[in-house]
C-alpha cells in the first residue's frame, strides 16, 4: 500500500518527519518497506505561467512559449501540442537535472539552439520529471498554482510503501493509515465531509437490485448519476493516483480508484444506458461467457459470482467489469456499484481467472459490509462535483442479513495477565477511542468496548489488548522475569534422529536436497505410485498433489545435477503422504538416497571407476553401524529397480527399506542419462524404534590377537552375511572380514568359496595356537552343522 503524506495530511495533522512516522508505523505492526521522496531532484524547476505563444520561424510543429516566472520572463522552444496561453506549467531552468525524453537517461539541462532559436529552459512533461513515461504532453498545473514557487514545494511529496498484514484490511486505505497515524502521534483524525444534493428522480424508478445468492454477496449498494461529462480528472487527483501507483484514465474511473484508495472499498461504474431495464441481479454463474474490459472472453462457472442484467452477465463480481457495460467517452449516466462479497469466493475466482487486482486484493481480506454504503456516497459526491452530474434521490441498499456485534468486555486483570504490566484505564480508553473504538466504563476495572465497523479483525479481548500494546509501544512494556519456572525441554526423538542421520550421510560425502512435497500427477504416475491426495486449491499443475514417494523428486534432481558433477551423491529426508479413507493422510518420514558417476576423485595415478551396488550398500552399512543396528540385505524385487540387483533391508526381522540399481526405463522417463544410478529408501519411522541406545564402553585389548584366514566351500546361493554372522557370534572372535569369493570349474557344481580373515583375541591373556585351533575347530563344526559349510582343502 503506497501512502502519500500530502494526501494523509487531509485527514490528520502530520507534524513529525516522514522518517519518524515510518518508524512509528513499523513498530506498531504496519511495516514501512520503503520511502520515496517525490521532487527531491527538482532543483531549479519552478511553477511558470505561459503568457504568450508564437510560431517558430523555422519549424511548423514548434512554438515559442513566453513564460512568466515571478519577476522575470523567458522564451523557450516548446513542441508539446497541449500547451496553451494562461496555462500554469512546470518550468526547468538551465542546470536542472531531468530525464531525457528520448533516451530515458538522466541529463543536465543546458542552453540549446533549436532551428536557429536559443532556448535556455524547458517546459516539462511528466517523463522529464520522472513522474511517468508520458513524454507527449507537458504537465498543466492547477490555475491556482503560485507562479515562481519551486515545483518541489508545490508538488513534492513523500510516499510510504507499507506492507499490510492479512488481517488488517482497514489499512489498505488512506483513512486506515490516517487513524493509525492519529493514534501514534496523539492527533485527531478527521473524516472527509460527504454532502451533495440529490436533484434527480428517485432511484427506485430507474434501478432495482436483487441478490439471488446472499451467501456470496452480503450487501449491494448503488447510486445513479445523470448528465455526467466524461473527461480527464483534475490535476490534484491525478497526482494522488500516480503517487499511489495507479495510472489516471478518466474522471469516472479515477474517482472509483480514488475512493477505493481512500476508503479501502472497491467500486465499479456501469454505463446505465447499456444496462437493459436498469435491473441488477447478483447471482452465481451459469457457464455463460463474458467479455471483460480487457477484451478477453471468460467463462463464468457456477463457483463464481456474476453481476448480471435480466439475461446476461455484465461483470465478474469483485474482479473485473464487462465490456458491454463499460463506461466510455459517450457515457452520460452512471450506475455506481459498491458491494460486499464473500472473500474466499473472490480469491478463488481471481486466482482461477489469473486476474488479481487492487480490488480483488481488498475483497480477499474481508471487508466490512458497512463500508459499502459510506464509500458509494463519497464516490457519488465526487462524481457530482467533478463531472457536473446530477444524483438521483436515494441509494439502492440491499442488505439481506444485517450483521450486529456485541460489545467486548475488557478487564484490567486480563490486560495484566497478557501484557505482564498494569495499564491505567484512562490510558486504555484514550488509545482505543483514538482508533475509533467506543468505550463504556462498566466499572473501574471493566470496559465494554464497541468495535468500529472497519475493524473486522477485532473480536476478542486479546485483540483489544494487542491494540493497546502496539499503540502504547511494545518497547514501553517493562521487562520482567517469568512468574514460574522455565518449562522443561520436550524431547523430539524423530528430530534428533533425522539430524544424526544427516550428519552420518554428509560424513559419507553425500549432499542433502530439499524438494517440495507437492508434485504433479504425471510425475507420480511414471512409477505407479499409490493414489495421491489432490489439493482443493493448487497453486499450479506442477504442485497439485501430495507426494506418495520421494523417488520422483530425487530422480528429477539427479537429472538436473548430473551434467555438472562427475560424482553425485544426494539424499533427502522428507515426508510422504498416503491417503486413508475418511481420515487425515498417513504421514511417513522417509530417507531417499542416490549415487551415480565416478568413485572418488580422479587422479593422475588412479584409474577411474564407476560406483556400483556395493558403494551404495557400504554407505548404508556405515549408517547402520553408527546407529548401532544390525541390518540384513536379502534379494528382492522392485518395479523401479533392476531385477537381480535389488535387495530388501531388514532390521530385527522387520523390513525397513530397499536398495538397488535404477531400471534404465525409469531413468529414461525422468530424463536421467547417467548409468548406473543406485537408489536406497529407508522408512525412518520403522527404523527409529529399532535403534539401540549407546553401547557400553569396551577398553582396547592389552593383548595381541591372532589372525587366521579360512576358505569355505558353500552353496552358490548362500549369502556371505549368514556365514559372517555365525563367525562373529563365536567366542574370542574380535573381528571378521570377507576378502575373496571364487566360482569356477575347479569347484563342484552349485558351489563357491568364501574366504574370511578372522582375528581371535582375548582381553585376559595372549592366546596360544592350541587355544585358537580349538576355537576355530568348533567354529567350523558349527558352520557345517548350521549351513552345510566345509573347509576348502
Amino acid at each position: 500500500m503506497k501512502v502519500s503524506i500530502n494526501w494523509l495530511k487531509d485527514y490528520v495533522d502530520v507534524i513529525i518527519p516522514a522518517a519518524d512516522l515510518a518508524h512509528k508505523l513499523t513498530m506498531s505492526g504496519n511495516e514501512v518497506e520503503g520511502m520515496e521522496v517525490i521532487g527531491a531532484a527538482w532543483d531549479k524547476v519552478v511553477v511558470g505561467h505561459v503568457v504568450a505563444l508564437e510560431p517558430h520561424p523555422d519549424a511548423d510543429r514548434l512554438r515559442l512559449a513566453t513564460v512568466e516566472l515571478g519577476g522575470e520572463q523567458m522564451t523557450v522552444v516548446c513542441g508539446a501540442p497541449n500547451v496553451q496561453v494562461n496555462d500554469k506549467i512546470a518550468f526547468a531552468r538551465v542546470g536542472a537535472k531531468l530525464i531525457d525524453g528520448h533516451s530515458g537517461e538522466a541529463m543536465e539541462l543546458r542552453p540549446a539552439k533549436i532551428r536557429g532559436v536559443v532556448s535556455s529552459g524547458m517546459v516539462c512533461s511528466e517523463m522529464e520529471l520522472g513522474m511517468s513515461d508520458n513524454h507527449n504532453e507537458i504537465i498543466v498545473l492547477s490555475p491556482d498554482a503560485p507562479v515562481g514557487m519551486p515545483l518541489a514545494e508545490y508538488m513534492g511529496d513523500t510516499v510510504l510503501d507499507i506492507t499490510v498484514t492479512p488481517n488488517r484490511a482497514d489499512c489498505l486505505s488512506i483513512l486506515g493509515i490516517a487513524r493509525e497515524t492519529a493514534a501514534l502521534t496523539g492527533k485527531t483524525m478527521t473524516m472527509p465531509e460527504v454532502k451533495y444534493t440529490e436533484d434527480g428522480e428517485p432511484i427506485d424508478k430507474s434501478v432495482s437490485v436483487a441478490i439471488a445468492d446472499p451467501d456470496l454477496c452480503y450487501r449491494y449498494c448503488a447510486s445513479l448519476i445523470t448528465g455526467v461529462k466524461i473527461g480527464p480528472s483534475p490535476e490534484w487527483m491525478q497526482r494522488r493516483l500516480l503517487a499511489s501507483g495507479m495510472r489516471p484514465i478518466s474522471n469516472i474511473v479515477d474517482i472509483t480508484n480514488y475512493v477505493m484508495l481512500e476508503y479501502g472499498q472497491p467500486l465499479h461504474a456501469f454505463d446505465y444506458e447499456r444496462l437493459p431495464g436498469g435491473k441488477v441481479i447478483v447471482r452465481r454463474g451459469k457457464g455463460e461467457k463474458l467479455t471483460t474490459i480487457d477484451d478477453v472472453d471468460r467463462k463464468i462457472t457456477p463457483h463464481m459470482l456474476a453481476i448480471a442484467d435480466e439475461k446476461n452477465p455484465i461483470a465478474l463480481a469483485g474482479v473485473m467489469g464487462g465490456e458491454a457495460s463499460e463506461v466510455n467517452e459517450k457515457t452520460t449516466t452512471i450506475l455506481l456499484e459498491s458491494a460486499n462479497f464473500n472473500s474466499e469466493n473472490i480469491r478463488r475466482t481471481a486466482q482461477a481467472m489469473k486476474m488479481r487486482s487492487e480490488a480483488s486484493l481488498r475483497f480477499e481480506k474481508g471487508l466490512s459490509p458497512e463500508l459499502a454504503f459510506y464509500a458509494v456516497r463519497r464516490a457519488t459526491q465526487l462524481i457530482v462535483e467533478l463531472t457536473g452530474g446530477v444524483a438521483a434521490k436515494g441509494i439502492v441498499d440491499v442488505y439481506p442479513a444485517v450483521v450486529k456485534y456485541a460489545p467486548i468486555s475488557l478487564t484490567g486483570d486480563r490486560v495484566r495477565q497478557v501484557l505482564g504490566t498494569d495499564i491505567d484505564q484512562d490510558e486504555m480508553v484514550g488509545v482505543l477511542e483514538t482508533l475509533g473504538f467506543e468505550c463504556e466504563r462498566k466499572s473501574t476495572v471493566e470496559l465494554l468496548v464497541s468495535v468500529p465497523y472497519w475493524r473486522t479483525d477485532v473480536s476478542l479481548p486479546v485483540d483489544l489488548i494487542e491494540e493497546i500494546a502496539r499503540i502504547t509501544g511494545y518497547d514501553q512494556i517493562p521487562t520482567t522475569l517469568l512468574s514460574s519456572e522455565i518449562p522443561q525441554n520436550e524431547s523430539h526423538p524423530m528430530l534428533a534422529f533425522k539430524d544424526k542421520v544427516r550428519d552420518i550421510l554428509v560424513g559419507c560425502g553425500m549432499q542433502e536436497i530439499i524438494t517440495y512435497p507437492l508434485v504433479s500427477r504425471e510425475t507420480l504416475d511414471k512409477i505407479s505410485a499409490p493414489e495421491p491426495i489432490r489439493l482443493l486449491n493448487p497453486l499450479s499443475a506442477e504442485q497439485e498433489y501430495l507426494r506418495t514417494s520421494l523417488k520422483p523428486s530425487m530422480l528429477m534432481k539427479v537429472a538436473d545435477n548430473e551434467k555438472h558433477e562427475q560424482s553425485l551423491g544426494l539424499f533427502e529426508i522428507g515426508r510422504i503422504y498416503l491417503s486413508r479413507e475418511n481420515e487425515l493422510p498417513d504421514e511417513r518420514e522417509v530417507l531417499m538416497g542416490s549415487i551415480t558417476g565416478q568413485r572418488g576423485q580422479k587422479t593422475w595415478n588412479t584409474a577411474s571407476a564407476t560406483v556400483d551396488f556395493y558403494d551404495a550398500k557400504g554407505i548404508l552399512e556405515v549408517l547402520f553401524g553408527r546407529l548401532g543396528v544390525d541390518a540384513a540385505f536379502e534379494p528382492a524385487e522392485d518395479e523401479t529397480l533392476v531385477k537381480g540387483r535389488c535387495a530388501s533391508i531388514a532390521v530385527a526381522g522387520q523390513a525397513i527399506g530397499v536398495i538397488g540399481q535404477l531400471d534404465p526405463r525409469v531413468a529414461e522417463w525422468y530424463e536421467v542419462s547417467s548409468d548406473p544410478v543406485y537408489l536406497f529408501e529407508i522408512e525412518l519411522d520403522k527404523l527409529l524404534p529399532l535403534v539401540e541406545p549407546l553401547g557400553e564402553y569396551t577398553p582396547i585389548a592389552r593383548f595381541p590377537g591372532s589372525t587366521r584366514d579360512i576358505s569355505l566351500l558353500v552353496d552358490i546361493d548362500l549369502p556371505s552375511q549368514k556365514v559372517q554372522h555365525i563367525i562373529e557370534d563365536t567366542k574370542l572372535v574380535s573381528s571378521v572380514a570377507p576378502f575373496d569369493v571364487y566360482t569356477g570349474d575347479k569347484l563342484p557344481a552349485g558351489k563357491k568359496t568364501l574366504a574370511y580373515s578372522i582375528v581371535y583375541q582375548s582381553s585376559e591373556r595372549t592366546l596360544t595356537d592350541k587355544e585358537v585351533n580349538k576355537v576355530q575347530d568348533g567354529l567350523l563344526k558349527r558352520l557345517q552343522k548350521t549351513l552345510g559349510v566345509t573347509l576348502r582343502q
